[in-house]
């Protein structure tokens, strides 16, 4: 129990940027004390068990039993069809073999701290924006932001029947965490299910795994939910489209209160978002009236952009094509060449040790005749 216990109450405190001091205050222990259990040295009273397991909102069964791998949890669920459950076991191995060049790499993704559930959706959202350093600027590429995180994403096409938007994982043994999204998804779609998943991995992620419906990135369909996916989704929308910069760009450019359609298109393409997720945030700040956002919504948003702006963002396109099957994240294939490269120098210092036992005074021959001509 103690190593278990020790290994989880210290992730929680690291991750909740906590010393043990600061710990041991807030749950009414001393700093030592927190230090002997995190060393595995103590057995934490109830007393003690109660107060923690209080503070970082958890169970006591988290910090007392030892979780089942989520892949498995995936493959049991009886909701998952059996061609959904031979994708997730492709994935699985993909997982398996990132983590092992990140290990022959020496480059372990460092994890983002993990949320407190204190927070609002809208104020974790812009929290995550300062730390990023984002400012409010638009996110021009969310998986890349994912990725530098700790969060590794894949995109893969997944069965229509498994109406699965997508899927978060988080190992815990291994400290790893993975997104999958459904590339069968429009580009845009795509988007808000990584940033509805990003939240997951900032706040939930000790729940893993979590599949995502399809319903729980559309806002009309998320409220049927459990609070955790309406949560994310409120996240999800403030994190990808900043209040502050929408006002920004309204008063400074625009210069009305109510906007026109292509207006909403304008700014949908400086976000780089989907066209109702863009009408959704600007009904919730009051920038169009039900009705217009009623009539918006029911346009082919597609021709409409195209007849504006002679062209259509990719995030509005619904492609009939074939969707990739598999989309690796770009550090994958860097990490995979640098393995290679570490390969070769280990083979290339192999064959020199070789030589060197095989002929240990070639180097030492030259020196020696001078020594006896001289």
């Amino acid at each position: 129990m103690n190593e278990l216990f020790a290994a989880r109450l210290k992730k929680l405190r690291e991750e909740s940027g906590l010393t043990q001091e600061e710990l041991g205050e807030a749950v009414g222990l001393s700093s030592e004390y927190i230090s002997l259990l995190e060393a595995g040295k103590r057995t934490p009273s109830i007393i003690a068990l109660n107060r923690i397991s209080k503070y970082f909102q958890k169970n006591v069964s988290y910090f007392l039993e030892t979780r089942e791998n989520p892949f498995a949890v995936l493959q049991a669920d009886e909701r998952l069809n059996s061609a959904t459950k031979k994708i997730l076991a492709r994935f699985q191995k993909i997982c398996d073999e990132y983590l092992e060049l990140e290990r022959l790499t020496g480059r372990h993704c460092q994890l983002a701290p993990l949320y407190s559930g204190s927070l609002s959706p809208q104020n974790m959202a812009e929290e995550e924006r300062r730390r990023l350093g984002l400012g409010n600027e638009p996110i021009r590429d969310i998986f890349r932001l994912g990725e530098t995180n700790g969060c590794r994403y894949f995109r893969v096409s997944l069965p229509e029947e498994a109406r699965i938007s997508g899927i978060f994982i988080y190992l815990e043994e291994r400290d790893a965490a993975f997104a999958l999204i459904n590339s069968n998804l429009s580009p845009g779609k795509q988007v808000v299910a990584a940033a509805h998943l990003y939240c997951h991995y900032l706040r939930d992620r000790h729940e893993s795994p979590i599949i995502d419906n399809l319903d729980v990135i559309v806002d009309e369909y998320v409220t049927l939910y459990s609070p955790r996916e309406q949560f994310a989704q409120s996240f999800a929308a403030r994190f990808l489209i900043p209040p502050s910069k929408v006002r920004e760009l309204v008063e400074r450019d625009i210069k009305t209160r109510r906007l026109t359609y292509p207006e909403v298109i304008f700014l949908k393409r400086y976000f780089g978002v989907s066209t109702p997720a863009m009408l959704r945030t600007l009904r919730l700040m009051n920038y169009l009236s039900r009705s217009q956002f009623e009539n918006y919504f029911k346009l082919d948003h597609e021709a409409e952009e195209r007849a504006i702006f002679g062209d259509v963002s990719v995030e509005e396109i619904e492609t009939s094509e074939p969707s990739p099957d598999l989309v690796l994240p770009e550090r994958f294939y860097l990490l995979k060449k640098e393995a290679e490269l570490v390969e070769e120098a280990e083979e290339e210092e192999a064959k020199e040790k070789v030589k060197s036992q095989e002929n240990p005074a070639a180097g030492k021959e030259g020196p020696g005749r001078e020594g006896e001509e001289n």
